[in-house]
């Protein structure tokens, strides 16, 4: 029997040559969304809705006293005003961090324990306190502004350093000191040996700053409550849709997991904020059921400021220990990570754990320590940001490396040359407690030295200065553990129409998932490319998975996809069998075809699928091809890299341009190198933001200063350099594709190489350190200041 109208095995076989594994594929969902044509949150309307406009508190931090809502109720449009106290009474669950973390002394982590309006206090500047509904978002604005809220200010306290300090503002009373979380890992008592003998001790005192997430698309959300079912309807941009429900659901709302029906469409960018719920939410939720409307929130710019998660900002000290010879004996950690108001999601993760889990890096690097703690501040809350700690720890090992070179007269590359683990020593137990499974940092290195053309440094370097600029360079290597273990979803429906469906639990936030998921489900199963669609956005559909984060997601979904694949295979033999007449062991499968071993008798897996929709099948016999797979716990894999900027700076203006970037990596199998390259530039992009400008700042009573883009830059396409990207891959033992995440990876690598690059240059004048954003003020200042001690 020969299936004559599908692909034979050869078509197949040249389609997977375009579109297999490896190769530069085109995302699918280009076309519709350059030409405008995607459907993000608040295009998304449903008949009756109405609008939600939520109030918020002006003041840092102060009692609330009263608030006094009856002229907003009595204006034009309103449907109703709402308070925390209203919300109380409804008994919602508290937002809360669900991370098992634990201080010092095994206490664990300290929970703010969040409500979606306060009743008590406020805590921050834009802190929920009323929200109001009407028939319009310009009547729900100016009733809004007509509600009259009354809080009794007190002191208020924004840097995480003074907020631990005795007689500091208390922001809770049952969180003394502002402490809720005194993290430590590693072995004090080896460390402190480790120093005690060391030949050399580097020191530096570091700011890594807080920076703002400002996504493309800032957070909307669009609610209904079906009263028949009981059932809640939320529209909204999210990271994965299964974790967000259940979350909601189960912790907030209290009701049964099917009972919240989440989607999500496009989404545009997130990198760590959109992946935990908020308390608009909450409120839309509320008021959709009491009114039995539908009801749309949509944030702004300047409000997104302020109730959108932040990332990084943290004041570290860290210090590396090592012998006559430059090797590395220990590094240890220690300081201040800043939490905001309130914790929820991941939020104390990236301050502490993740430091810990990537500060020893691509190094032999024997003991460490991480002794930070996490402190409650009167400033937006704190979340997850590209990276999440990796781009941390990296910077501060690649800083103290550098400075470590300097002061011991050592060449920087021999230093890093010098500490490099070999890769004959992979699997490595690392100082972190991981084990990497796989790796050539040495090679990396040599590859990003060749292709960046190290070796002829000086003669650029004598032709900036010919031209009147400063000239520096500056190499960092980078590893990153990507996102704790978990399982993920790999359902796989074959259509009627003969389409395919891939229902996984990541989610596209930008990253382009469609198209390398589909190159492996076609590399996998020899299913046409154009046939497979990819649906992650309904939580009907996709109820297990861990949603996209920490690099995770090609990893996760692609293991999920292999094993599911080889379960069809295992449905489709015995199928095939039936069919052909034959001894489901004789049955063999290649380039989408299930065939007799040793014979020319085929049929094509598409039209295998069609057959048993279509028939009665035996007892025994597979009545489809369909699987809904859950993977075991997916691990954690090493992405690392060797990145080289050169930057020029002009001495007059402290202006910096970065002239020459390299980035060479090693993401284990690139399914897609079209889109790994985009993930690079993206990452290198945000490194470029923070490293330069990027800084939320609040003034003494905490009053954000940075609350708009005329207060907050970014980067813009002429700051981004063209980039020489290189790959040096070495596959992951840990799954089945060998692939190794990709996401973070250029925030990771930039940071260390763009600030130690500037360094460099202003060398010359005994510069050996400038905290972040290296604006153009803060380098035409430390030139100024360094001539002037000269003089």
């Amino acid at each position: 029997m020969q299936d004559q109208p599908s692909p034979t095995s050869v078509e197949n076989a040249i389609a997977l040559q375009k579109y297999g594994v490896g190769q530069p594929v085109r995302r699918k969902e280009d076309d519709t969304l350059v030409r405008g044509k995607g459907k993000y949150t608040d295009d998304f309307n449903l008949p009756r809705q109405a609008y939600a406009w939520i109030v918020r508190s002006s003041h840092a931090h102060g009692i609330i006293r009263g608030i006094d809502t009856e002229a907003a109720k009595a204006m034009p449009g309103v449907l109703g005003v709402w308070t925390g106290v209203d919300l109380a009474a409804a008994d919602y669950g508290p937002f809360t961090c669900g991370l098992p973390l634990k201080s010092r002394d095994g206490t664990p982590l300290l929970q703010t324990n969040r409500s979606a309006l306060m009743t008590d206090k406020v805590r921050y500047v834009g802190d929920p306190v009323a929200f109001v509904v009407a028939e319009t978002l310009a009547q729900a604005r100016d009733a809004g502004e007509a509600v009259v809220v009354d809080i009794e200010p007190l002191p208020a306290v924004t840097d995480p350093e003074e907020a631990a300090k005795p007689g500091a503002p208390q922001l809770y009373d049952h969180i003394p000191g502002n402490v809720a979380l005194d993290y430590h890992f590693g072995d004090t008592a080896k460390v402190e040996a480790a120093f005690k003998s060391a030949a050399h001790v580097t020191r530096l005192d570091i700011i890594n700053t807080r920076v703002a997430v400002v996504a493309m698309e800032p957070r909307a959300a669009l609610a209904s409550y079906d009263r028949a079912s009981q059932r809640y309807t939320i529209q909204v941009p999210t990271q994965g849709v299964a974790g967000n429900r259940l979350n909601l659901a189960k912790n907030i709302l209290k009701v049964p997991n099917e009972k919240v029906h989440l989607l999500t469409a496009n989404v545009g960018g997130s990198f760590g904020m959109k992946n935990i719920n908020y308390p608009e939410y909450v409120c839309i939720l509320h008021a959709a059921k009491e009114l039995g409307r539908p009801v749309k929130w949509t944030d702004e710019r300047s409000t997104s400021f302020l109730s959108d998660s932040h990332g990084r900002a943290q004041k570290i000290h860290c210090e590396l220990a090592l012998d006559a010879e430059g090797k590395f004996l220990a590094v240890k950690v220690s300081g201040y990570g800043n939490l905001g108001a309130y914790i929820t999601g991941v939020a104390p993760q990236p301050l502490s754990l993740n430091i810990g889990k990537n500060l020893a890096s691509v190094y032999r690097t024997p003991e460490m320590t991480v002794d930070i703690k996490t402190v409650l501040t009167n400033t937006t809350l704190m979340g997850a940001y590209r990276g999440a700690g990796r781009p941390e720890a990296n910077y501060f090992m690649e800083r103290l490396i550098d400075r470590a070179a300097d002061e011991m007269g050592i060449s920087r590359l021999t230093m890093r040359k010098r500490n490099f683990i070999k890769s004959a020593q992979m699997p490595f137990n690392a100082a972190s407690g991981m084990v990497y499974d796989s790796g050539d940092f040495q090679g990396v290195f040599n590859k990003a030295l060749e292709i960046s053309d190290y070796a002829n440094f000086a003669r650029r370097k004598k032709e900036s200065r010919r031209r009147g600029r400063l000239r520096g360079i500056a190499i960092g290597s980078y590893l990153e553990v990507t996102a704790p273990p978990g399982v993920e979803l790999g359902k796989i429906v074959f259509e009627d129409d003969g389409s395919v469906k891939l229902i996984t639990g990541t989610l596209d936030y930008g990253q382009g998932h469609a198209t390398p998921f589909a190159q492996v489900l076609s590399s996998q199963l020899g299913i046409p490319f154009e046939s497979i669609t990819l649906e992650q956005g309904d939580s009907d559909l996709v109820h297990t998975g861990n949603g996209t984060g920490g690099s995770r997601s090609i990893t996760a979904s692609g293991m999920a996809i292999v094993e599911a694949s080889r379960l069809i295979i295992e449905k489709g033999k015995r199928a095939a069998a039936h069919l052909l007449e034959a001894a489901e062991g004789d049955i063999e499968f290649a380039n989408g075809r299930f065939t007799i071993a040793g014979t020319d008798r085929s049929i094509n897996i598409l039209e295998l699928a069609r057959r048993l929709r279509e028939g009665k099948m035996p007892e025994g016999v597979p009545s489809s091809l369909d699987v809904d797979h859950t993977t075991e716990v997916v691990p954690s894999t090493f992405p690392n890299g060797c990145h080289i900027s050169e930057v020029e700076i002009e001495p007059e203006t402290g202006i910096v341009q970065i002239v020459r970037y390299t980035g060479v990596n090693d993401f284990g199998t690139i399914v897609n190198p079209m889109l790994v390259a985009g993930q690079l530039h993206g990452g290198v992009a945000q490194g470029i933001g923070q490293a330069f400008m990027e800084n939320v700042s609040y003034d003494a009573n905490g009053q954000p200063i940075t609350g708009s883009f005329m207060d907050y830059a970014l980067p813009r396409a002429e700051d981004i350099p063209v980039m020489d990207i290189g790959d040096h891959p070495v596959p992951a033992k840990s799954n089945p594709l060998g692939t190794k995440g990709c996401g973070e990876a250029g925030c990771a690598g930039s940071l260390s190489t763009l600030v130690n690059a500037v360094l460099d240059a202003l060398s010359e004048y005994g510069i050996t350190h400038i905290d972040m954003p290296l604006t153009p003020e803060r380098v035409w200042r430390a030139i100024r200041d360094a001539k002037s001690k000269a003089a």
